[in-house]
């Protein structure tokens, strides 16, 4: 994994979470969340995946990966949905213009 702990501890304090909240609310350690937290260790893809739903990330994202940015619209109904992606769309070829 690529070492992107303070991206962790970012996260993490965001929240305002403390290492052994985070650690019982995905079920693993206070230490090994600290372990994360300094890159002596790297969690597993099924911590990560337990810690991407924990702070409404993607893995990606956590792993420091560049992705495009997402736009979440999964509480909208197909209408609204639509008018975002037509918007989208038009700022996009304003932008090459």
């Amino acid at each position: 994994m690529v070492d992107c702990s303070e991206k962790l501890r970012t996260l993490r304090e965001a929240k305002g979470l403390t290492q052994l909240q985070v650690a019982n609310k995905i079920g693993i350690s206070k230490a090994m969340i600290s372990a994360y937290e300094t890159a002596s260790k790297a969690p597993s893809i099924e911590v990560l995946i337990r810690l991407a739903q924990l702070f409404g990330v993607s893995i990606d994202y956590l792993v420091c990966v560049d992705s495009p940015k997402l736009i979440d619209v999964s509480e909208l109904d197909d209408e609204s949905v639509a008018l975002i992606v037509a918007l989208v769309s038009k700022m996009k070829t304003s932008k090459e213009k």
